[in-house]
């Protein structure tokens, strides 16, 4: 008896190491999660598969981390270890402290890898600690620095990217139209520095006939302030007829909210609009779910500023579900006018932005008043517009595609530099990438996004939920313990049964 107990935890003991080591060639890993946040994209596998050259990445992380950093940490190291797997040993990958070899410090800051201050909490006291959270990318002589890898961000996307940046020979090219008051090409930082890792990126000037538009995949349209001649739109009719792809993001009504004023524009493109059945209507849409201005006030002799709700600042919340909108969870647009599809032969019309279940539009010219009382008569409408993809596909004709968006600022930084909300970026990035990409990596780009705010509960669902959370557990202790007291009652009067007996 006892030898076969012996064997038996021999047995199980091997059997614990057999199953380790091949743990280390064969990955496997069910994921249960709401985005599939723990799967390899069937983008990042083939671009792994078809690597013809070795990939080598160096992760600089620091030691004695708070474990949240080391989670990320734990992390990399899986998706490193799936990427070298899958890649059947072209990427290689390793792991240094920095702060464990000066020399490894010296090398991780010559890569571009720089230290970040963190907060640690140790005996009760927070303190700063300087950390490494960064890697680099080699791929020959070619190095692609990722300078800090932040709890919860798109690691896949991150590392697919940049080894796609590194191994690609031959970038899509697109163009950013100029010539027609847009705003240069450094003035979208934010989203030039998207794009050109997997796009070559110039200046297209339309209104020049030697210019080759053919050669671009895909061509943007961001807030002209000019007119545009008639000859230019029909050049870019000639480029959709040959299969090419448009990005126009314009404002069909100029808001100056200084002023306290909004009027129409002339720019041509509602008029170029409508011979593909798009209306784009002289108004501005209001919405109940909105950002804030400040409204200077004075009290005596101090002034300040206060947040006020402008339902004229829209904030979509809700997305249909389409591949330029899936993981875009909050977009802030400025002054979106309405959009209508009359219909059109041959032109498939996909709403993409839209307003929430309590909006309105209100016709220009109009005049703002910040102190107004709204009613809920001024949001009578809902899931208006601000947002569409016109897909041309007449018989005969080259597939082409457009995606318009009735607010020519949204993405732009301008020559201050302003910061953008992270999704307003990901809407021209994604819609760029929708239009010229192949190989599928628009589905990383918001693939970490998991926040739900609460704010978008109802009041009584949010009342439910504190109370159910507050209630529940006391609640549960006590059935607890009601039971074991009925339990312990039952056993004493049976032994009290059997004594009698």
């Amino acid at each position: 008896m006892l030898k076969s107990k012996v064997n038996l935890i021999i047995l199980t003991f091997v059997a614990l190491i057999a199953l380790n080591f091949l743990c280390r060639y064969f990955f496997f890993r069910l994921d249960l999660t709401e985005n599939k946040e723990f799967t390899l994209s069937k983008a990042s596998k083939e671009i792994l598969k078809d690597l013809d050259e070795p990939v080598e990445v160096t992760a600089y992380f620091s030691d004695d981390l708070p474990v949240d950093i080391m989670k990320t940490r734990e992390e990399l190291s899986n998706l490193l270890n799936e990427f070298s797997n899958i890649s059947k040993g072209k990427l290689s990958y390793k792991f240094i402290a920095p702060n464990q070899d000066p020399k490894s410090e010296e090398d991780a800051a010559k890569a571009g890898i720089r230290p970040v201050m963190i907060n640690v909490r140790q005996k009760d006291q927070s303190k700063q600690q300087k950390a490494f959270l960064g890697a680099v990318i080699k791929v020959g002589e070619k190095t692609e620095p990722i300078p800090v890898i932040q709890p919860g961000t798109a690691m896949e996307y991150a590392f697919t990217t940049s080894i796609k940046k590194l191994v690609g020979k031959n970038k899509p090219k697109i163009g950013f139209i100029q010539g027609h008051g847009e705003p240069a090409i450094q003035e979208l930082a934010q989203a030039y520095q998207e794009l050109s890792i997997l796009y070559g990126i110039s200046s297209a000037y339309i209104n020049n006939d030697t210019i080759d538009l053919s050669a671009y995949k895909t061509l943007i349209l961001v807030r002209p302030t000019d007119s545009i001649p008639p000859a230019d739109l029909q050049r870019l009719d000639q480029y959709l007829a040959k299969g090419g792809n448009l990005v126009i993001a314009f404002n069909e009504v100029e808001a100056n909210i200084q002023a306290g004023m909004a009027n129409p524009m002339n720019t041509g493109l509602k008029q170029w609009l409508q011979t593909k059945g798009l209306e784009v209507e002289d108004a501005l849409v209001r919405d109940t779910h909105c950002g804030q201005v400040n409204v200077q006030q004075q009290q005596g002799f101090f002034s300040f500023s206060t947040p006020v709700q402008f339902p004229y600042l829209p904030l979509i919340q809700k997305f249909p579900v389409h591949p330029i909108t899936k993981g875009l969870e909050q977009v802030m647009l400025e002054f979106a006018s309405p959009m209508n599809f009359k219909g059109n032969a041959g032109v498939q019309f996909t709403p993409l932005v839209y307003t929430s279940d309590k909006s309105g539009r209100e016709p220009a010219p109009l005049r703002f008043d910040i102190q107004r009382q709204w009613s809920n008569a001024d949001f009578s409408e809902q899931h208006i517009c601000v947002g569409a993809l016109l897909e041309f596909n007449s018989s005969g004709s080259v597939p082409s595609k457009i995606v318009a968006i009735s607010d020519g600022d949204f993405a732009i930084n301008g020559r201050d530099q302003r910061k953008q909300n992270e999704d307003n970026i990901s809407l021209l990035v994604n819609s760029i990438d929708y239009l010229s990409d192949d190989t599928g990596l628009i589905d990383l780009r918001t693939k970490s996004v998991a926040t739900r705010p609460i704010e978008e509960l109802s009041d009584s669902k949010r009342s439910t939920l504190k109370y159910l959370n507050f209630l529940l557990p006391m609640g549960l202790v006590i059935a607890y313990g009601l039971f074991r007291s009925n339990q312990n009652r039952r056993i004493r009067m049976q032994r009290m049964e059997e004594r009698y007996n």
